[in-house]
Formats: structure tokens, sequence, C-alpha cells
């Protein structure tokens, strides 16, 4: 199995990132997945989860109205559309295979003019 993130980097406040996990090893569109962050010095915590078959979302307050969170099963990939960005966006954010509880190994969203 194996979750590998990307399209993190440098933004200034009010820019844009989409986040990508292209999963593999498992059969992706039977399952639910999710997006995570940690910032520096806190825990970690949810940001959003897509289900599997009617691809219902769910946000953290914090996301909701400017983070879409969207998956392509044809290409195993999950998506994390983030707009608005705000530094306190900032952190590591991880894709989660929420059946299996495993982790992907994150990638560094830093916002800061």
């Amino acid at each position: 199995v194996r979750l590998v993130e990307s399209g993190g980097g440098l933004v200034q406040p009010g820019g844009s990132l989409r986040l990508s996990c292209a999963a593999s090893g498992f059969t992706f569109s039977s399952y639910a997945m999710s997006w995570y962050r940690q910032a520096p010095g806190k825990e970690r915590e949810l940001v959003a989860l897509i289900s599997s078959v009617t691809g219902t979302t769910t946000y953290a307050d914090s996301a909701k109205g400017r983070f879409t969170i969207s998956r392509d099963n044809a290409k195993n990939t999950v998506y994390l559309q983030m707009n608005s960005l705000k530094p306190e966006d900032t952190g590591v954010y991880y894709c989660y295979w929420n059946s299996q509880r495993y982790w992907g190994q994150g990638t560094q969203v830093t916002v800061s003019s």
C-alpha cells in the first residue's frame, strides 16, 4: 500500500494550492479517504473526508467554504483544493486511508508573505 502526497509548497495569504494523493495497493474506489493536517506544536486534525460510493464530503469548520475535497477513482487519486489560504493553514498535510488507518508521508504547506 502506498499513499503519495504532492502539491504542497509556499504560498502567500489569499493564494491557492491543490494537493494530490496517489493511492496504490488497494481498491481505492471502495474506501473513504481523508486529508488531515498538523500545524507546528499542535495535534493532527481532520481537514476533510470523502466517502467512497456517493462522494459525500465532510469538512472541518476551518475548511468550510475554502477547501474542496474530491476524488478520481479512475486515477486512484484524492485531491484537496485549498483557496483563500491563511497563515493558520500552515502545516503538514497528510492523506489518510480511514479503513486501515494508513497515512501518507505528508506534504508541507506554508502560507506566508
